[in-house]
């Protein structure tokens, strides 16, 4: 088999594609034929040497893939040779909705081998089921983007309501699931970005309303205004500390600001007052549980939704897909598809 490995703050270049022996699953495990896996924010964090948790050395990089069991281990009871399966990004934390605790981040192409390979070797409770009705690609969009957006909007204690109005920042990974989550349960979403170009994608998702950060650097202003002053029940702030005090000035009273990871910035303080005097609730988020997953993916049957796809890359060309993700701003997943 092959797979690609990195190394934490080495760059490109330490991603190099070697052979190994096809791994045999032990004791409730599960051999995964990957078939396809994605790009994150994080996988270029972890090559640039910015990303905060620890990697292990030589690690095989990719949270998010998917693909079918071809072999089993003894004992294992939660899956059979054919389905079809994703891993969990945080493998270890399985039930509860609340994050447990740092004892429990350890993370797949991180602390542990990901999906960059043609077979990969978890725990059978470290999986899930992927919907019927998605390709191996497009199950591979899913994990951690998905699964954090799912998090974002249902996790906590107060989850969205049919009715309210969520506000979107720019159109990363979490920023459209959460587009499409939040229109599915019947929320007004209003989104931000950069261009007239994807301003008009994000209407074709569903956007109700479109704010250009650029030429309205007051957006907050703005997404006021859009909702007669009342301002937006929810904001899935993708985490520019420099965005942070305006998504606060945006958010209705009781409102509540959900923090997606977090950027390098040379912001070091916001006006409290603002933060104060909305009785905002500020809520972090670190991706979400295997029950978050397996609620996302019930949902997404449901409903037959499918995730944004930009571009598709073949397993050769992995470096390649790399390159475009950091220099291209996507809208929409990069998938490679190992088959």
């Amino acid at each position: 088999m092959k797979s690609y490995h990195a190394n934490k703050g080495a760059g490109l270049a330490s991603l190099t594609l070697r052979e190994h022996d096809v791994p045999v699953p032990g004791p409730h495990e599960v051999l995964v034929r990957v078939r396809a896996s994605a790009m994150n924010y994080r996988e270029l964090a972890i090559l640039w040497g910015t990303y905060p948790l620890p990697i292990k050395p030589d690690v095989v990089p990719l949270a998010d893939g998917a693909g079918e069991i071809v072999a089993v281990g003894a004992g294992v009871t939660r899956a059979k040779i054919g389905d079809r399966v994703a891993a969990t990004p945080l493998p270890l934390w399985i039930d509860d909705l609340a994050f447990p605790g740092w004892d429990y981040a350890a993370q797949i192409g991180g602390s542990l081998d990901g999906l960059l390979a043609e077979y990969a070797v978890f725990n059978e409770e470290w999986i899930v089921h992927i919907p019927d009705h998605l390709s191996f690609e497009e199950a591979a969009a899913l994990p951690t983007a998905g699964v954090t957006a799912w998090n974002a909007l249902f996790g906590g204690s107060r989850p969205i309501k049919v009715g309210e109005t969520v506000l979107v920042q720019g159109s990363g990974g979490v920023s459209l699931y959460a587009l499409q989550f939040a229109k599915l349960f019947g929320a007004r979403v209003i989104a931000t970005t950069s261009s007239e170009e994807k301003a008009q994608r994000l209407k074709a998702l569903g956007a109700d309303e479109i704010v250009n950060y650029r030429t309205t650097p007051k957006w907050d202003e703005a997404v006021r205004a859009i909702t007669d002053g009342h301002g937006v029940d929810h904001v899935v702030e993708s985490t520019n500390p420099a965005t942070l005090e305006q998504s606060i000035k945006a958010t209705a009273i009781s409102g509540q600001v959900v923090l997606i990871g977090w950027l390098p910035s040379d912001v070091t303080k916001i006006d409290i007052g603002s933060f104060f005097f909305n009785l905002v609730t500020l809520r972090p988020i670190f991706a979400g549980s295997r029950a978050h997953f397996i609620a996302m993916n019930q949902a997404i049957a449901q409903h037959q939704l499918k995730p944004v796809i930009d571009r598709v890359f073949p397993f050769a060309d992995a470096k390649a897909a790399y390159r475009y993700y950091e220099e291209q701003q996507p809208l929409g997943k990069v998938v490679i598809n190992h088959s």
